[in-house]
């Protein structure tokens, strides 16, 4: 069965808008710090295996290995099943978008088309995020990022395999809590320079694949935040390697003052292709 955006935004909206309240409270319970909300069973299963199914694999993909992350990811969604594609933007709606912003008690904030640092992400065996600041703005520098959207499809996904994401509410001193990467699960949460999270290195020989959306505004969710690159930390331990990562983002944020749009074009952004002209 083929499944288009329009079809898969309405469900979206109408499984959210069913527990709208409920998810508001519990966005309400944790503003204070790093707000977020999850939802289960977001689609009907029949969808999700197809989503599953359809990803691409990890040969086919761009992999990031660094000593700030391991894992996999894609953009350029035309590569790729069309389904992946229309799942993605069905999450960009002009409905699905207010209604995040609402829950999330933000007016005014926009999908972003590009895919900036969003797109489909796989990890694997021995994958992992350090803990880290996403990139303040969208890739021009015009506008402020809100709201980070993950959507977990992969079935059977247990807790114990690793790959859930981590918030540090209590910053990186403290115990973060852990958002299990639940199959059929939406987590969305705000971004802002004290939104640091993680993700728990995989544990298992599987793969965990993700959809990911950002969403933006002309206006920070903080007052007092500023732009800053994507910064990572060391977790709680990892002394050496954290003194690197500070050396490492310090060094890039300098940079991003100094040439406002970066030395190179960021890569990872959906690159769609113009129509001919006539």
């Amino acid at each position: 069965m083929e499944y288009k955006r329009q079809e898969i935004s309405k469900l979206i909206y109408d499984k959210i808008l069913s527990e709208r309240i409920s998810l508001t409270q519990q966005f309400y319970h944790s503003k204070d710090k790093i707000g977020y909300f999850f939802i289960d069973d977001l689609l009907p299963q029949a969808i999700v295996e197809e989503i599953y199914r359809v990803f691409p694999s990890v040969t086919e993909v761009e992999c990031k290995n660094d000593i700030r992350e391991k894992k996999y990811v894609a953009y350029q969604m035309n590569n790729y099943n069309e389904l992946l594609e229309e799942v993605i933007y069905a999450f960009q709606s002009l409905q699905v978008v207010k209604l995040i912003g609402e829950i999330c008690q933000l007016n005014n904030i926009y999908p972003d088309e590009s895919l900036y640092a969003g797109g489909l992400s796989i990890m694997n065996y021995g994958s992992f995020l350090n803990p880290h600041l996403d990139n303040s703005h969208d890739k021009d520098r015009n506008m402020w990022r809100v709201l980070n959207l993950l959507y977990y499809v992969t079935p059977d996904w247990l807790i114990d395999y690793g790959g859930n994401l981590e918030l540090w509410t209590d910053g990186l001193k403290e115990n973060q809590v852990t958002i299990h990467s639940k199959y059929n699960r939406l987590v969305v949460m705000v971004t802002h320079q004290n939104s640091w999270h993680s993700v728990s290195k995989v544990i298992v020989d599987k793969e965990r694949c993700c959809i990911s959306n950002y969403y933006f505004s002309d206006f920070p969710v903080l007052l007092s935040d500023t732009f800053h690159v994507t910064s990572f930390r060391g977790r709680p331990g990892e002394i050496f390697k954290d003194t690197l990562l500070r050396i490492d983002s310090s060094f890039r944020g300098i940079l991003r003052k100094i040439f406002k749009k970066g030395i190179r074009e960021n890569p990872h952004h959906y690159k769609k292709k113009k129509p001919a002209s006539r």
